[in-house]
């Protein structure tokens, strides 16, 4: 056909976006939430870090409870405290590997989206498309 354009036309003879429109729109939407996930990322980590110090405060205040406890002469029952704090300590130490695992899994995401937008630009600077449709 003479003249025809290379638009993708819709059954309603309405144009619709091309891959290149999607992939302006993937690498702009990943651009915009990068920000985001960056921040989320180094909130973690300084939530993990904290955790560590609070790990270790609860360590070493069972230690100096047990120690008080067994250089009383009067009997004072501080095992409950002890009790509590390593179960307090039990649940920083669980929290502490959610937060790991979210955070690996942050970060592979993150890669994840930066070897796609480098692999995206690339394809729109070179303006082809390799057969079938751009990837996921």
């Amino acid at each position: 056909m003479a003249g025809a354009s290379s638009a993708a036309v819709s059954g309603a003879g309405t144009p619709v976006a091309g891959p290149s429109g999607r992939d302006l729109f993937a690498e702009g939407l990943l651009e915009f939430l990068r920000p985001a996930v960056q921040q989320l990322d180094s909130h973690v980590h300084a939530v993990r870090e904290s955790q560590v110090e609070l790990r270790e405060q609860i360590d070493s205040l069972a230690t100096e409870l047990c120690r008080i406890n067994e250089d009383q002469k009067v009997a004072l029952d501080l095992d409950p405290y002890v009790k509590k704090l390593l179960n307090a300590r039990r649940r920083v130490v669980l929290v502490n590997n959610i937060l790991q695992n979210a955070q690996e899994r942050l970060r592979r995401l993150n890669h994840s989206v930066a070897k796609e937008t480098v692999r995206r630009r690339a394809m729109l600077e070179s303006g082809g498309y390799p057969s079938g449709s751009p990837s996921k």
